[in-house]
């Protein structure tokens, strides 16, 4: 019996979720979202400008249409020390079907495809980027789902610090992730209120094996003291201190960020 078209893509999606579970040593279940960051990289402010109103006029909107909410857009928060012009697109799913299936749903969304239609049909000539980065993360355990920010003050003046922890091997990859759940990393973060927007493991990306996470403030020196206090906390020495969670980070990137007018976070 042939495999019809329509079985296919399926069949595609529950190996590759069944192979990022194994790779990485998660329980096969739907209770955790996916997110998507999408970097756009840019030769000019001109392309950036373009960029910006494709996301904020058709793009967020699509995905809002689509019942995807919380979606952060965000660029460097000190962009005069940047070396390349860049801008941040975190994305959440509920699932990896709906990570495979959005680019199906947005070519068939009329509004998109008028409101994006610069953006859209741009020239080989004139891109509205550089290139596009792309990594997917999965969730971790005690942190399910993206989380909203409780702050008060301006989006404007906040800092959103987006951090990325390569380990030497899968399985050291595998014993950070459980230094941040079972471990109680997150429980420190969370008693020392430092705002999280996700926590989750990388099944795809540039940079592996790896986990990623977001943590925001209201401005720097907020910022600074929470890490003041992260550092000294008598939890993380004893965390940080024991032997089998030694050895377990090769790399850490650090990106600080702010957000635009137009996030949702």
């Amino acid at each position: 019996m042939m495999i019809t078209k329509r079985i296919l893509p399926l069949l595609f999606l529950l190996f590759f979720q069944l192979i990022s579970n194994q790779a990485f040593g998660q329980a096969d279940d739907t209770s955790r979202d996916y997110f998507q960051i999408k970097v756009y990289h840019f030769d000019s402010a001109d392309q950036q400008q373009q960029t910006d109103h494709f996301l904020e006029e058709a793009f967020l909107p699509a995905l809002h249409r689509q019942g995807i909410e919380h979606v952060g857009v965000f660029k460097p928060h000190d962009e005069s020390e940047s070396t390349e012009l860049k801008t941040y697109v975190l994305i959440p799913f509920d699932s990896i079907q709906a990570f495979a299936s959005l680019p199906s749903k947005l070519s068939s969304d009329t509004r998109y495809q008028a409101d994006g239609k610069d953006y859209l049909q741009a020239s080989h000539e004139q891109p509205p980027y550089q290139r596009i980065t792309s990594t997917l993360i999965r969730a971790f355990e005690y942190a399910p789902e993206i989380m909203s920010p409780s702050l008060e003050n301006p989006q404007s003046e906040r800092v959103y610090e987006l951090r990325s922890y390569e380990s030497p091997t899968e399985a050291l990859n595998r014993n950070k992730v459980d230094m941040f759940n079972a471990g109680g990393e997150i429980e420190i973060f969370d008693r020392l209120d430092f705002n999280p927007i996700f926590y989750g493991n990388v099944i795809s990306g540039g940079a592996m094996p790896n986990l990623m996470y977001m943590t925001s403030f209201e401005d720097m020196k907020s910022r600074d003291a929470h890490w003041d206090a992260f550092r000294t906390d008598k939890q993380w020495e004893e965390l940080s201190s024991l032997e089998k969670y030694q050895n377990n980070v090769s790399h850490a990137d650090i990106y600080l960020l702010k957000g635009t007018s137009y996030s949702d976070l």
